[in-house]
């Protein structure tokens, strides 16, 4: 069987007069994209257009949600109450769901951000409360988040669907975690590098780690984070890298007819 793989990316994370990323330069690349919901980044215009360049482009649309930190661009863990926690993530996927509709598309799943994609993976406390806020807003989005995560093991527990995630400009540790950021190396930059890495994840089922030790991950789909440097470099190598090794790339989520 040909092996297929979904590529994805965190958009939309401009805020009015300051820019982050390019939008549309990645939305030629990925296949999904992670949209910000305005709370760690993303003002309603910049949202706007997002959506409306990933429909134009067939890429599916993801709720990015996380924490109200825009100052820490939501990279800084909050201790909140696990029902207040769950009605901010619904406030957020409304808000972008609304954005998306009037773009001609719609919200197909939901990405945590930041802190709260950490928390989310070593917690059942705060990963139930997003998976409650999945279910109340509607119970056929799919989860995106770290492949072996709690996150993913609550929401099939919950009956949600669930994407494994891996990420190609992140480093891992042997234990098949992300490298903090706060440590140095965390963030991979060489575009032949990653594309390499991530051809032999798809293929193989294999990352090596910081240590130099080989890791077993299995994902659905694929980060290239839209604020790393050379983040369309990094996407474009990527993504022809694949087209080269015979994968398939394309979005998990179906559009409706």
């Amino acid at each position: 069987m040909t092996a297929s793989v979904d590529l994805n990316s965190d958009l939309g994370e401009g805020f009015g007069r300051w820019t982050l990323g390019d939008d549309e330069a990645m939305l030629d690349l990925v296949t999904s994209a992670n949209v910000a919901c305005g709370f760690h980044a993303g003002d309603p215009s910049t949202l706007r257009r997002c959506c409306e360049g990933a429909v134009r482009r067939g890429v599916a649309i993801g709720a990015q949600v996380g924490y109200r930190d825009l100052v820490g661009f939501g990279r800084r863990s909050i201790a909140m109450d696990p029902g207040e926690l769950a009605d901010e993530v619904i406030y957020q996927i409304g808000a972008l769901d609304g954005l998306a509709r009037v773009s001609g598309g719609r919200v197909g799943y939901v990405k945590p951000h930041g802190a709260l994609y950490n928390d989310a993976a070593s917690s059942p406390v705060v990963a139930g409360a997003v998976v409650e806020a999945v279910k109340a807003y509607d119970a056929g989005l799919p989860l995106l988040g770290l492949a072996g995560s709690q996150l993913l093991t609550v929401a099939a527990g919950a009956g949600l669907a669930t994407v494994a995630e891996a990420f190609a400009d992140r480093a891992y540790t042997p234990q098949g975690l992300l490298v903090p950021r706060t440590q140095a190396g965390s963030v991979l930059h060489d575009a032949t590098e990653i594309a390499s890495r991530v051809v032999r994840l798809v293929t193989d089922g294999v990352v090596e780690a910081v240590d130099g030790s080989e890791v077993a991950v299995s994902a659905d789909s694929v980060c290239v984070h839209g604020d790393t440097a050379g983040a369309v470099a990094i996407a474009g190598a990527v993504r022809a890298a694949l087209d080269r090794a015979g994968v398939s790339v394309r979005p998990f989520v179906q559009e409706e007819p």
